[in-house]
């Protein structure tokens, strides 16, 4: 039997910084997508809320003007240069769904600029300079995927990276790319202390999932130091082997682009059968909350 052809795509993600001015923002993160696809990019990731400063360090109503439908002005330009790049586009924006009702939605546009992805945000923190509670409701889509012409992708955001179940369920919806986009970075105070065992632990977790589901996990983060937060920047790659493809710079900005070959998916999947000797009979404990 003849080997299965090669299927390559080039996965980018883009880590940048974001003024106080949205249109700007909008019109880097358009350039940033263009240059990807110029070095041959077909899939790019954009970072969490791209197109704003990061409005969870504090509580303020005021911020909540940052926020729009979909679809919008943004939305609109990620569907319009993915379309005139061919290239499937993604990140989060902050969305205005009704009066009082806002969430931090992902989008994803397929090649000829068509919306094939919409999930927002399941996991919502609640922690110092991430009050993210304040802002976003959780997320009502399940952990949803959007067929491309180049693949199937999972998009989870930020938060959402942290939780094996909902990589479990992007991957078991068919994802064969997770892709988180991102605002993590450190605190003045903690860094010192903690810098270095937060990102080891960020990086751990995000290794687990492609280990874990035998997919290519990408995460494109923030970069620069807004208000108290410094984001880390450090964006990344795994393959389904737990390899890392490419790492960022923690301080500058950078498109990361890595070539995958997604039949490495099922050759991995083939060798660690995780998926095939599930207990699933036996999982059902895990819709608890607590077991007493």
């Amino acid at each position: 039997m003849a080997a299965a052809k090669d299927r390559i795509v080039r996965l980018a993600t883009v880590q940048m910084t974001c003024s106080d001015n949205q249109e700007q923002n909008v019109a880097k993160a358009v350039t940033r997508v263009q240059q990807a696809a110029s070095l041959g990019a077909n899939i790019i990731c954009l970072q969490e809320l791209f197109n704003a400063p990061y409005p969870c360090q504090s509580e303020d109503h005021d911020r909540f003007q940052w926020a729009e439908p979909i679809p919008g002005p943004t939305s609109n330009a990620l569907s319009d240069i993915a379309k005139k790049c061919s290239v499937v586009v993604t990140g989060s924006i902050f969305e205005r769904r009704a009066h009082g009702l806002y969430h931090n939605t992902a989008l994803v546009f397929d090649t000829d600029g068509t919306q094939v992805g919409f999930y927002r945000k399941m996991h919502i923190p609640d922690d110092p300079l991430y009050y993210e509670k304040f802002y976003f409701t959780p997320g009502d889509t399940g952990f949803t995927v959007a067929k491309t012409s180049l693949g199937v992708i999972g998009v989870g955001v930020c938060w959402d990276q942290w939780y094996p179940e909902a990589a479990r369920l992007f991957a078991l919806r068919g994802a064969e790319i997770l892709l988180y986009p991102t605002a993590i970075g450190w605190s003045v105070a903690d860094k010192p202390l903690y810098g270095r065992s937060q990102h080891e632990a960020w990086e751990t977790m995000m290794r687990s999932h492609a280990i874990a589901n035998g997919v290519f996990v990408g995460a494109a983060n923030r970069v620069g130091v807004e208000s108290s937060i410094e984001f880390w920047g450090a964006s990344f790659v795994f393959d389904p082997a737990g390899n890392l493809l490419h790492r960022a710079t923690h301080s500058e900005e950078e498109i990361v682009i890595v070539e995958c070959n997604l039949n490495q998916i099922d050759t991995q999947r083939t060798h660690w059968p995780f998926l095939r000797d599930r207990r699933i009979d036996a999982y059902g404990d895990l819709t608890k909350r607590w077991i007493d």
